[in-house]
């Protein structure tokens, strides 16, 4: 596991109106969507949003790169290849006529992210505390966080060496985080009421 560092990206004010369920957004409503990216142009489609007024979120984490002579610390998205983007559908063109969108992820048609998840992502990260990449699982010991900032949200636990750890998953685009939590902080999910944590 690489060494998990502090590090949040940009944040704008929380929205208390994006708190729903994953679903196929309406055409006039704003919501929270997952943009699918080419490899490696997050950041640059990120600065032309922000150059078009289009509110965006792309979760960093911050990590350390080491080559032969020397290391440096550098800013990656959380969730390689994609970033999430504030829309309604019938505006979406402004985001997917930029150079290195694909899409918005969702088929037939474009899925809303859940609106909590997101901003629970949000407060945590502006918080700079660790987290970093994890490969999508979806089997293991299920338990749900009961207090902080990811309060509410599922999520996998795995020990790793003196600490207990979260994989929390974005399961609209099949991307996870680890995170550290006090086991006290967590709550098992009995085996009647698992849920995806996205949904």
């Amino acid at each position: 596991m690489a060494e998990l560092l502090h590090f949040s990206g940009p944040l704008t004010p929380l929205r208390s109106d994006s708190r729903h369920s994953a679903d196929v957004g309406v055409s006039g409503e704003p919501r929270w969507y997952a943009a699918y990216t080419r490899f490696r142009c997050e950041k640059h489609i990120a600065e032309m949003l922000d150059y078009r007024g289009v509110e965006h979120y792309l979760p960093l984490y911050e990590t350390v790169h080491r080559w032969k002579n020397r290391s440096a610390r550098v800013q990656l998205p959380l969730f390689p290849s994609y970033l999430f983007v504030y829309t309604s559908l019938q505006d979406r063109m402004r985001t997917l006529a930029l150079p290195g969108v694909i899409g918005l992820v969702g088929h037939p048609s474009p899925m809303a992210l859940n609106g909590q998840e997101v901003e629970a992502i949000r407060k945590y990260l502006s918080q700079r505390l660790p987290v970093q990449p994890h490969p999508y699982i979806t089997q293991g010991k299920r338990v749900r966080i009961r207090t902080g900032p990811l309060a509410g949200l599922e999520g996998f636990v795995l020990r790793r060496r003196s600490a207990w750890c979260v994989v929390i998953n974005v399961d609209l685009i099949h991307r996870s985080m680890i995170v550290q939590i006090d086991a006290s902080h967590l709550e098992l999910v009995p085996n009647a009421s698992l849920r995806r944590s996205a949904t």
